[in-house]
């Protein structure tokens, strides 16, 4: 798995590429959660950009979760956009796009966040 930031419009966009799989979680969750704590003393929102994530495993979702949770407690804005057919379906399937903001695209999420391209 490859994981790239960037930061623009009081935003910081987490872009997953590859397999987000049992392997892959705990230094993908380091890296969500270190991300989630430096947007809040920054007062930036968070998004990941899941249009080059081929596979989520339970562990993956885990990670998910566990973003989702910690960007609440730091009351930083966060959401998930352009999930690919494999992973949209495991998110239906789990019944995670009930839990965590899941949208379309970039331009919805910022929307979602309060935040302006």
């Amino acid at each position: 798995m490859n994981v790239t930031h960037d930061n623009d419009h009081k935003t910081t966009t987490i872009h997953a590429t590859g397999r987000l799989d049992f392997e892959a979680a705990g230094a993908f969750q380091k890296d969500l959660e270190a991300s989630i704590a430096a947007a809040a003393a920054a007062g930036n929102a968070v998004l990941l950009d899941c249009a080059t994530l081929d596979y989520v495993s339970s562990a993956g979702l885990r990670v998910f979760l566990v973003g989702a949770r910690a960007a609440k407690a730091a009351n930083v804005p966060f959401a998930v956009y352009a999930l690919t057919a494999a992973v949209k379906e495991v998110f239906d399937v789990s019944g995670f796009g009930r839990i965590i903001d899941v949208l379309a695209d970039r331009a919805g999420a910022l929307e979602k966040v309060g935040r302006s391209a």
